[in-house]
């Protein structure tokens, strides 16, 4: 179990796979012992792929707060020096998108190309939506909340027409929420993350992101909406958008998404 120790911090992460060099930046509450993960989607079968549990997640450090983006870039960029990757692909997903747009900004020279998935900048370019609202939510509240902001398609009416599907769906979510339920400073640490992503905003330095960039989002996303994803679009220079059919998690929903997604990386 590989750990790399940056800092104040130890680094959790993982490594497999042949090609290119990819660092993959996972989403709020991410767990590399969470399955299905990144090392078994597409990606894994077409870089050497590195993932890595973020400070206050998982199996890595959980350091006394606040945490701020940039600490959140900081350790990417030490987990690449430890790994000795210095000039790679970047992919962040969700919040790993916002880590990944401070990543690019602060250190320029490591980042390849960028490809930044249903995210948002924050301040005037929309923020994605407040999640730490719902954490003190019992789960048969705050689950149906869930599923609606994932895809507005999912409604009340979808959800009542859908028992069976959203049962499924639940179901899923607590066995994702029971993977590292002994850990006393999990709920801590996921705390600390929330408050860092609430405070994320790179939208003034947009401007100054130097690598080819790719924005990719779901057309009925509620979390990270496609409007802040048009606005990224628009403050980036020469960034590219493409849209999918599907929510937050339109690289699961749309057959189209990774495929094109390696394209544009490995181009």
């Amino acid at each position: 179990m590989p750990y790399a120790e940056i800092g104040d911090i130890r680094i959790h992460y993982r490594r497999a796979g042949h090609g290119p060099a990819l660092l993959y930046i996972s989403g709020t509450g991410g767990d590399l012992r969470a399955s299905p993960g990144v090392f078994e989607s597409p990606l894994a079968g077409a870089f050497d792929l590195l993932g890595y549990d973020q400070r206050g997640l998982g199996q890595s450090g959980k350091p006394a707060g606040p945490y701020t983006m940039a600490d959140y870039a900081n350790d990417a960029a030490g987990l690449l020096d430890a790994v000795g990757w210095d000039h790679v692909r970047v992919v962040g997903v969700s919040f790993g998108g916002m880590v990944a747009q401070e990543l690019a900004l602060r250190f320029p020279d490591k980042v390849a190309r960028l490809a930044l998935a249903c995210t948002s900048a924050g301040g005037h370019g929309g923020a994605s939506y407040p999640l730490q609202e719902l954490v003190h939510l019992p789960f048969d509240q705050r689950f149906p909340k869930q599923l609606a902001i994932s895809d507005v398609r999912q409604d009340a009416q979808w959800q009542a027409d859908n028992r069976d599907k959203v049962v499924r769906m639940s179901q899923w979510a607590l066995d994702a929420a029971a993977v590292g339920a002994d850990d006393h400073d999990r709920a801590r640490g996921a705390a600390l993350q929330l408050q860092a992503r609430a405070g994320h905003d790179t939208w003034s330095r947009l401007s100054q992101l130097r690598p080819p960039v790719l924005l990719c989002g779901g057309r009925f996303d509620g979390i990270a909406p496609l409007a802040n994803m048009t606005a990224m679009a628009r403050q980036i220079p020469d960034a590219e958008l493409r849209i999918y059919e599907g929510g937050h998690l339109f690289l699961v929903q749309d057959r189209k998404a990774y495929p094109e997604l390696i394209a544009w990386l490995t181009a």
